[in-house]
């Protein structure tokens, strides 16, 4: 029988916690993936689109129950990850100057 995951008051607590225990023996059937966003965020998109395509953006971020600005980003970083047999393409983590220099 597997154990449930205990509440944490602290995120020391819970790094003491993945540290230590055997997650094999926990049950992790509630966990959601979950993004992290490291990079700070300076630049700046306007753009126009038709109404019914911000209508569907907006109906698509509520379903994941993220913003809609976050689900626009993540599907521009989808867009621009390298995928095998893919041409190297541009990337979110480097400055196209260093990928077109070569």
């Amino acid at each position: 029988m597997s154990k449930p995951i205990p509440k944490f008051s602290t995120d020391a607590e819970a790094a003491r916690f993945i540290e230590e225990a055997d997650l094999s023996t926990h049950d992790l059937s509630g966990f959601v993936r979950t993004r992290f966003e490291f990079q700070p965020k300076a630049a700046q998109l306007n753009m126009r689109l038709p109404q019914l395509l911000l209508e569907a953006v907006k109906a698509s971020a509520k379903a994941r129950g993220i913003p809609y600005t976050r689900f626009v980003r993540e599907t521009l970083e989808h867009a621009v990850a390298p995928r095998k047999g893919a041409p190297k393409a541009v990337t979110f983590d480097q400055p196209a100057a260093k990928v077109f220099d070569k």
